[in-house]
């Protein structure tokens, strides 16, 4: 897969003027979607502080005025961005886990699904580990809601439902979730995968072998 291919495909292409063929609707939706790519874009090359509305429509080749028809503020655009790298990652992370197959294999394909697709694509993680910290508490508590969610795919797949299991879920997710964003930080987009083998016969597969429910 093309580095940056999966963030491509939503941004889709520039609309030009005359009779394209296209529903109003359908001319609005792609407005959209690229801004809210070029905001995963600027955001990952300088850093949310830093980013500005304008950067948004140089990127995504819009007016100021289509901006705030549909964002209020950049920070608005930011959380649908942010929900776009969620949906990005979640997507393939939740193929993987729902599949059919031993426990052990499902969580090792979701967590190749996601080394894989932050490897795959810098910039949406950049956004979804990074910096989503400096966006502020709307986008934090989205943050919140989205950890929440890979806890509660961990536990279903293991079988976990004691509030002890649900803990254990929650600290393998963050050990998970703090190594990738090491590895973003740093630069090393090629070391991500590499997370996969030593978190799955280290951590995962013992955690397995010693809990009853989750076999």
């Amino acid at each position: 897969m093309e580095p940056g291919s999966l963030l491509k495909a939503r941004a889709g292409g520039k609309l030009h003027g005359g009779n394209h063929g296209i529903a109003p609707e359908e001319v609005v939706a792609a407005q959209r979607a690229r801004m809210v790519v070029g905001m995963i874009e600027a955001a990952a090359q300088k850093g949310y502080a830093a980013v500005t509305v304008a950067d948004v429509l140089v990127r995504a080749c819009v007016s100021r005025m289509t901006f705030y028809q549909h964002f209020a503020n950049k920070e608005a655009c930011f959380l649908a961005a942010y929900d776009m790298a969620v949906e990005i990652v979640m997507t393939r992370i939740g193929t993987a886990l729902t599949a059919d197959g031993p426990v052990l294999e499902r969580i090792d394909r979701a967590l190749d699904a996601y080394f894989s697709t932050l490897a795959q694509e810098p910039e949406v993680a950049k956004v979804f580990l990074v910096e989503v910290y400096a966006a502020g508490t709307a986008v934090l508590q989205q943050r919140l809601a989205t950890q929440a969610g890979l806890v509660d795919g961990f536990a279903a797949a293991l079988g976990a439902s004691l509030p002890d299991q649900r803990v254990m879920a929650e600290a393998v997710i963050g050990a998970v979730v703090t190594l990738a964003t090491n590895r973003i930080v740093a630069g090393d987009f090629d070391g991500l995968p590499g997370l996969r083998e030593p978190l799955m016969s280290q951590l995962i597969t013992k955690l397995v072998q010693k809990d009853p429910a989750a076999r």
